[in-house]
């Protein structure tokens, strides 16, 4: 069993930072893909970013250049450092983990983003 526990959501104002985190434990394995969705009310959940373990990136169109995330193997964790925030980033998001070769995959609760002034 994979535990995925989020932190760092928050209220911040248009142009402003916020930094998740996405901490994995249990039956952890290396061939495995991590990434953040994000599903505002009445939308669908969409992919944001993923990073593999081997550190290629991926990112939706609509972050490109104003949002980052990187990984720590040694302690299990995804990061996604989110700048110039605008209204439309609010949503709850959601850590992903997907094992490669099982395609079996895992959520976080969620944790809240709100922009706005």
């Amino acid at each position: 069993q994979v535990q995925l526990v989020e932190s760092g959501g928050g209220l911040v104002q248009p142009g402003g930072s916020l930094r998740l985190s996405c901490a994995a434990s249990g039956s952890i394995f290396k061939l495995r893909v991590m990434g953040w969705y994000r599903q505002a009310p009445g939308n669908q959940r969409d992919l944001v970013a993923s990073i593999t373990s081997g550190g290629t990136t991926n990112y939706a169109d609509f972050v490109k250049g104003r949002f980052t995330i990187s990984g720590d193997n040694a302690k299990n964790t995804v990061y996604l450092q989110m700048n110039s925030l605008k209204p439309e980033d609010t949503a709850v998001y959601y850590c992903n983990l997907r094992y490669i070769l099982s395609g079996n995959d895992y959520w976080g609760q969620g944790t809240q983003v709100t922009v706005s002034s």
